[in-house]
């Protein structure tokens, strides 16, 4: 076993100040209007056209009622045809931002065999093509590698490239690390795909594409130079669905979709895995639980194991607990039968120091709405953006008509939108035309906006099929939403009956943390002390 522990100074920059700009309304809920499919429910794999009994749970957000719509909808969905261009985020309109690391960052590296491996403190110690140097610090902005990239980068892109299973906190450089591996990987002159990254949301699909903000944005940035082509694999809206057996073969390097829509790409043969060199899994503990993707991600595995035996897996994400640390462990072993490596980040450094915690006890289901309106809405707009996150869809729309019956602009986001709405929403937020977003937990993983100071919990994340337990793995992951690379943050969790405060009290446990709890909702001191004590005022 080795244990490497390095330690950076943090990367400054000077923050510039946001011009605050009009937000827009946009209320999704109609009446009458029926929900489209849930984009982030599992597609059937077992033939492109067929269709499978309806599920009414979903990793992203929980549909309150079955909609026996929904699933024909679905099945229509197979392309993807999202103008990324549309989705570029003004660069005048944002601060740009490097990644930092908290300080009493430790990180354990288990590496397998004989292979030696040198921590990268430069970008230059990879490697890399000049193409690919001129995307990280031009397009990227980025000067050194974060702690987390000194150490899986160099297990990434070291011969005879092992499979890794690594754990790396939110804002941390997890993926850069992967789609750098990607772009590394890929041969320009090779016109068939090469490197596939599952995602378990589309809106953490397009983010990946394009780094900074997400995979696909990260990909176009960073592979700006490298003449690499790439390919969104998510479902489509109906404006440009186009029937899988009529679309061409996939000739893109990079693939970046959900489990569904490759499944079905691989299952009719349009996307080939003959050529594949590098697989990633981002937010592998949902892609591999079996409440998640589990079933479609172990059969992409398979398939691409038999096509390209050789092909390098990477299994990213920020939480792993016991029962699928040790699934993936398996699994890993079974279908690529042979060595891997590992890096892990201790539990207990997870609670991401950088951003406050606060109970705010709430006597009922209108005092948390005052709470929004007088106390966020009037103060926490000094701050930045904010973050609200509730439970369900039906939570979503009670919240978004209360707010707006007073008067507040706000905007929406939930699984049961088009995809062109949860698109539009997703990009006005991201350039500053909105302050405040209200979602389930559809954006809880993965959707990195460096504006975000500021999140709210509604409703406390519980466990799906045990709703009198937390989901500690979401917690975190929406408590990671403020605070982004480093930035100060502040969550407030409004508390209103002893269900909300036995699920608080676990949560404390769980992370080994006292949270703090304000003296009263109705105090606006109590509110700016908290906002204070964050560094946000």
């Amino acid at each position: 076993m080795v244990i490497w522990k390095e330690s950076f100074l943090h990367l400054k920059k000077e923050k510039k100040k946001k011009e605050k700009t009009r937000s827009i309304i946009y209320s999704p809920f109609d009446k009458h209007s029926l929900p489209m499919e849930d984009n982030n429910a599992p597609a059937t794999a077992t033939a492109a056209t067929e269709t499978k009994p309806l599920q009414s749970k979903s990793w992203a957000d929980v549909a309150d009622e079955p909609d026996p719509e929904q699933e024909e909808a679905e099945t229509s969905n197979e392309k993807s045809d999202v103008q990324l261009d549309s989705l570029a985020i003004d660069e005048s309109k944002r601060v740009n931002s490097n990644l930092t690391d908290p300080d009493d960052s430790r990180i354990e590296a288990v590496t397998s065999g004989d292979t030696p491996y040198t921590s990268a403190k430069r970008f230059e110690d990879l490697n890399l093509s000049p193409e690919l140097l001129k995307g990280l610090y031009i397009e990227m902005k980025f000067e050194r590698p974060s702690k987390i990239q000194t150490i899986s980068l160099p297990m990434i892109l070291t011969p005879p490239y092992k499979n890794l299973i690594a754990q790396a906190h939110n804002g941390s450089g997890k993926t850069t690390c992967f789609v750098l591996g990607m772009l590394s990987r890929v041969d320009p002159k090779l016109e068939a795909p090469q490197a596939l990254c599952i995602c378990p949301t589309r809106e953490l699909a397009i983010q990946v594409c394009r780094l900074s903000f997400s995979n696909m944005e990260v990909l176009l940035k960073m592979g700006k130079y490298t003449g690499i082509t790439s390919e969104l694999a998510i479902p489509a809206d109906s404006a440009n669905y186009i029937s899988i057996h009529k679309r061409p073969p996939i000739t893109a390097q990079v693939i970046i979709g959900t489990p569904g829509t490759i499944s079905k790409w691989v299952i009719a043969k349009k996307l080939g895995v003959s050529q594949m060199k590098i697989l990633v899994f981002d937010e592998a503990d949902h892609m591999l639980a079996e409440s998640g993707f589990q079933d479609e991600s172990v059969r992409i595995m398979k398939a691409i194991q038999k096509g390209s035996s050789n092909c390098q897996v990477l299994l990213f994400s920020a939480t792993f607990d016991d029962a699928v640390r040790a699934f993936v462990t398996k699994i890993v072993k079974e279908i690529f039968v042979r060595d891997y490596n590992q890096m892990f980040v201790k539990k207990e450094e997870l609670s991401l120091e950088s951003v406050k915690q606060y109970k705010v006890q709430c006597p009922d289901e209108l005092s948390k709405i005052m709470v929004i309106k007088d106390k966020i809405f009037e103060i926490g707009e000094k701050v930045g953006q904010t973050i609200i996150f509730v439970r369900s869809r039906n939570s979503a729309s009670m919240l978004h008509q209360a707010l707006v019956k007073y008067g507040y602009e706000v905007t929406t986001i939930q699984g049961a939108l088009k995809q062109e709405d949860r698109d539009r929403i997703i990009k006005e937020f991201k350039e500053g035309l909105t302050q405040v977003l209200i979602s389930t937990d559809l954006l809880a993983r993965g959707f990195d906006q460096s504006q975000v100071n500021l999140v709210v919990n509604f409703n406390l994340p519980v466990r799906y099929d045990n709703p009198s337990e937390p989901d500690y793995e979401v917690y975190l992951h929406r408590v990671g939403r403020a605070g982004r690379f480093g930035r100060k943050g502040a969550v407030f969790n409004l508390l209103c009956d002893d269900r909300d405060n036995m699920i608080m009290d676990k949560i404390e446990q769980n992370f080994n943390t006292q949270i703090t709890e304000l003296g009263s909702w109705k105090s606006n001191e109590d509110f700016e002390n908290a906002l204070k004590k964050a560094g946000l005022l």
